[in-house]
């Protein structure tokens, strides 16, 4: 049957309005399920700290907008996190929009440094944010209470430590001379080619 006007049936039309919106519905579903499975695997694995967890649609997309409130955890509550990994975390977020190294320029291994120090860890003793790729156990990916190395393009490399991964998949980082202050952002995970667990 052809509708008033001749165009076809307007059931067709109501139809596919209404299979787009399954099809939205669908795509939103297996987004939050990933998300829901990988923060699963972050708890049964002790990855997450309960103030660096992210909900499934929360969007860190500038180191502007995350600071050291701004993390959010998801429904159901917090997650798992080791004595370990908060203690360092817990140290360097004291240190938020500051530079407590007193230097002026390179000081991001240098704060890393001091972190681990007042964590009761022992450090590089080098300025180099590279010197941290050789430190502690490596890890095979990103940690709560990891320190990531990453490279800087042609102007070297840089350090922090892992809080929480945002809802991309990036892990969120604190770390000095980050516009030259500490300062906790998400980071593209294409960037860090090395994740290290501090030892004693």
């Amino acid at each position: 049957m052809v509708a008033p006007g001749g165009f076809g049936a307007p059931n067709v039309v109501t139809e596919a309005r209404a299979d787009r919106g399954r099809r939205s519905r669908l795509k939103h579903a297996a987004h939050a399920s990933r998300w829901e499975r990988g923060v699963a695997q972050m708890q049964a694995r002790g990855l997450a700290d309960a103030n660096a967890s992210v909900a499934p649609n929360a969007s860190v997309a500038t180191s502007a907008s995350v600071g050291p409130n701004s993390t959010m955890t998801p429904p159901g509550g917090t997650m798992a996190s080791s004595f370990t990994s908060s203690n360092v975390v817990a140290e360097a977020r004291r240190h938020l929009g500051g530079n407590p190294t007193g230097r002026g320029s390179l000081w991001c291994a240098r704060f890393m440094n001091m972190v681990l120090q007042h964590s009761g860890y022992r450090g590089t003793g080098s300025d180099m944010a590279n010197s941290f790729a050789k430190y502690g156990q490596r890890v095979s990916g990103p940690q709560v209470g990891a320190i990531a190395v990453m490279t800087r393009g042609r102007r070297g490399g840089h350090v922090g430590i892992i809080t929480g991964i945002d809802a991309k998949g990036n892990p969120i980082m604190i770390s000095g001379n980050n516009g030259n202050r500490v300062r906790e952002a998400p980071v593209s995970r294409g960037r860090i080619y090395a994740y290290v667990m501090p030892t004693s």
